[in-house]
């Protein structure tokens, strides 16, 4: 990672780091209090189809607020239904970044079969102002995102939502809480032990 913080240096680029999540009507498990020997149960149906896809962006640059970028998709399980983000989807996410940043990108992802096809590498040679670094396989611990994904997942507990549509409107409130929450994300950033400091 120390080579692509010098990177970000020498340009003057913000250090942006993605990952993506989803959610299914079925809540994550959590916890909560109850009067001994009356364990509360939360009942789901379980019916309906659908997910909630997300993908978000951590971006960090020295002297400056840290920021999230993020994007939820719908899939309602019809027929021939794309169920993830496709490589024009993530094109876009990231000439939005590049706007709302206001100047050129370093960004660090994993190796997602999207963001490795031929599509998505043509997209990216497409933008001089993008510089693009993996991470090493199996190594979620170095992104700052994964704590995103994990305190959005703790505030879904033991939810219960009567559709896809309030699971949408629910998550979306969640990210946008965290997104006007610099220190919360520079905490996610600080779980992963990495710093913006060169050496």
């Amino acid at each position: 990672m120390a080579a692509d913080k010098k990177t970000a240096a020498a340009q003057g680029s913000w250090i942006c780091f993605e990952d993506e999540a989803g959610q299914i009507l079925r809540p994550p498990r959590g916890r909560t209090w109850a009067r001994r020997g009356h364990t509360p149960v939360a009942t789901v149906s379980g019916k309906g189809s659908g997910r909630v896809s997300i993908t978000g962006m951590i971006c960090l640059k020295a002297g400056h607020r840290s920021r999230m970028i993020y994007r939820v998709r719908l899939h309602r399980g019809r027929k021939g239904e794309r169920r993830s983000f496709a490589e024009r989807d993530y094109a876009r996410l990231l000439d939005a970044a590049h706007q709302q940043l206001g100047g050129s990108i370093v960004l660090v992802w994993d190796n997602l079969n999207t963001h490795l096809s031929h599509a998505m590498r043509t997209y990216i040679a497409a933008r001089d102002w993008l510089t693009v670094y993996r991470l090493p396989a199996y190594a979620p611990d170095l992104n700052p995102v994964e704590g995103v994904w994990a305190s959005m997942k703790h505030g879904l507990g033991n939810l219960l939502v009567d559709g896809l549509d309030a699971l949408n409107a629910t998550i979306k409130t969640q990210l946008k809480r965290m997104q006007y929450r610099p220190d919360l994300i520079d905490g996610f950033f600080a779980e992963t032990g990495l710093t913006l400091e060169l050496t």
